[in-house]
C-alpha cells in the first residue's frame, strides 16, 4: 500500500510509520517544516502543507490508497485562549481542508482513517460508555464532535470512514507515562486528585494494531473506541505502575496541583475521564495485543 499519513512525526504517527515499513509499505507525510520533519524520518516522501491555511496539495496523494489523519495541536497544556483557537482549528479546519483535497481528486484513496478522543464522552464517572454514548459538554468534548464532523465530509465523496476515538496511549518513549515514570521511579508517585476518576488506556502497539487494522479491513467504518477492553482508576493505575516499577505508589497528588500546572479548565478535565470500551472493536474481530494493564504495562517497562 501507499499510505499518507498526517501528525507523522508525532508519538502515535511516528511509531505508525515504523509499522508500516515494516510490512512493506510507502508513506507519504504532510508537514508545516517537510525539512525538520525529513530529518527525523527520511524514509517518508514529505509535502509542505500549511493546515489550517490551505488544501494540501493533490501530488501529495498521487498513488496512495489509504489516509491516516492524526494532526492536530496537543491538548495537555495550559488552555489559553490562543491554545484553545490552535486545538480547535487544527482539527476542525485542519480536517475539512484535508477532505476537501480528498473530494477533489479524481483518484481517491479508498480510505480515511481519522484520530479522534474518548474526550468525546465528557466526564463521565464510573458509567461505562460506548461508540453509542452521546458527547459531554466540555471543550474538549466540543473539540471532538467537530473533527469527527469535519472528516464525515469525506462519506459525501464516497471514502470509507473509520474515526477512531483513541484513548490515553501507555509508551514509555512519551506521553503521561513518560512524565510518570521518573517520580514513580523515586518511589514519589501516587493517583492523582483522589484516585478515583476512569482511565481509558491503550498501549501502543495497539493504539498502532487498531490504526492499521482500520486501514485494511473494509468492514471497519464508523467510529470505533481505541481503548483497552479493561479501563482501570487512577488509583490502580497507580499501584499497577508501582508494581511494574518495584516502587511504592502511595504518595498523593491533590488535584489543585493541576490546576496550578494546567489551568483550572483543563485541570477540571484531567481530574476526571472515562470508562470507555472497545465494545465495536471486539465486535469486528480486532485482537488487542496487550489487553491487561499489568502486563502492558511490563512490556513497555
Amino acid at each position: 500500500m501507499k499510505v499518507l499519513v498526517t501528525g507523522a512525526t508525532g508519538l502515535i504517527g511516528s511509531a505508525l510509520c515504523d509499522s508500516l515499513f515494516a510490512r512493506g509499505d510507502d508513506v507519504v507525510g504532510l508537514s508545516r517544516d517537510p525539512g525538520k520533519a525529513r530529518g527525523a524520518n527520511p524514509r517518508v516522501t514529505w509535502h509542505a502543507w500549511e493546515p489550517t491555511l490551505e488544501r494540501p496539495p493533490a501530488a501529495a496523494f498521487e498513488g496512495v490508497d489509504g489516509v491516516v489523519h492524526l494532526l492536530g495541536e496537543k491538548i495537555s497544556q495550559r488552555w489559553t485562549g490562543e491554545a484553545k483557537r490552535k486545538i480547535m482549528e487544527t482539527r476542525r479546519k485542519g480536517t475539512h481542508n484535508l477532505v476537501g483535497t480528498i473530494a477533489g481528486l479524481e483518484r481517491r484513496p479508498s480510505v480515511l482513517v481519522s484520530q479522534s478522543a474518548v474526550g468525546y464522552y465528557g466526564n463521565r464517572g464510573d458509567e461505562v460508555v460506548d461508540e453509542s454514548t452521546g458527547p459531554g459538554d466540555s471543550f474538549d468534548s466540543e473539540v471532538t464532535r467537530e473533527w469527527e464532523k469535519a472528516a464525515r465530509e469525506a462519506e459525501a465523496a464516497g471514502v470509507r470512514l473509520a474515526i477512531i476515538r483513541t484513548g490515553q496511549v501507555l509508551d514509555a518513549g512519551g506521553g503521561m507515562l513518560a512524565e510518570l515514570l521518573t517520580p514513580f521511579k523515586l518511589g514519589i508517585g501516587g493517583p492523582i486528585a483522589g484516585g478515583d476518576q476512569y482511565l481509558s488506556w491503550i498501549h501502543i502497539d495497539d493504539e498502532v494494531g487498531i490504526l492499521l487494522w482500520a486501514l485494511d479491513k473494509p468492514e471497519v467504518s464508523g467510529v470505533v473506541n481505541a481503548t483497552a477492553p479493561e479501563p482501570t482508576s487512577n488509583r490502580d493505575f497507580s499501584k499497577a505502575l508501582g508494581r511494574a516499577l518495584g516502587r511504592p505508589a502511595i504518595v498523593p497528588v491533590p488535584g489543585f496541583v493541576l490546576d496550578l500546572k494546567f489551568g483550572s479548565e483543563f485541570g477540571t478535565v484531567l481530574k476526571g475521564g472515562q470508562r470507555a470500551i472497545p465494545k465495536r472493536a471486539q465486535e469486528l474481530g480486532y485482537e488487542f495485543k496487550h489487553p491487561r494493564l499489568d502486563e502492558a504495562l511490563e512490556d513497555l517497562i
